[in-house]
């Protein structure tokens, strides 16, 4: 039997090997001047940090058994594709709110309040990496 936690610190720490170890392809610069590889860097070391903490913890707590439960893990990766394929032909807005609701019917308890709150609140984040980033992205 898996531990939940530890598994999950493991694959955090996986993930944030994988995107530092690819930001070394590009000049990370300085830190008053930085190149293209010093944000995913900075990003993947702390989140590697974060995995290292959750492995540390998982030693001190009591093991949760690691359950698969694949109508979910359906559902989260269906959300995605749906996400990519309405952003691409439709609009952002459009796959937002797709991907939200779908993955919502994979959380325990669901509320369509909360989905609604987090549909608005990842439009606005997307308007903000429009807006005021300069980002090219299909939102209309």
């Amino acid at each position: 039997m898996s531990n939940r936690n530890l598994v999950r610190g493991l694959f955090l720490m996986g993930i944030a090997m994988l995107f530092g170890l690819s930001s070394f392809k590009y000049n990370m610069g300085q830190l008053s001047r930085s190149g293209p590889g010093l944000f995913p860097f900075m990003v993947s070391s702390l989140l590697f940090i974060l995995g290292l903490i959750t492995v540390v913890r998982a030693r001190f707590l009591d093991p949760v058994p690691l359950g698969y439960n694949i109508k979910n893990i359906a559902l989260v990766l269906t959300s995605l594709v749906g996400f990519a394929l309405l952003s691409e032909h439709v609009n952002m807005i459009v796959g937002i709110v797709f991907m939200v609701f779908c993955s919502s019917y994979a959380a325990t308890s669901q509320s369509l309040a909360r989905s609604v709150k987090i549909a608005v609140g990842l439009t606005l984040v997307a308007f903000g990496f429009k807006y005021l980033l300069g980002l090219n992205l299909p939102l209309i």
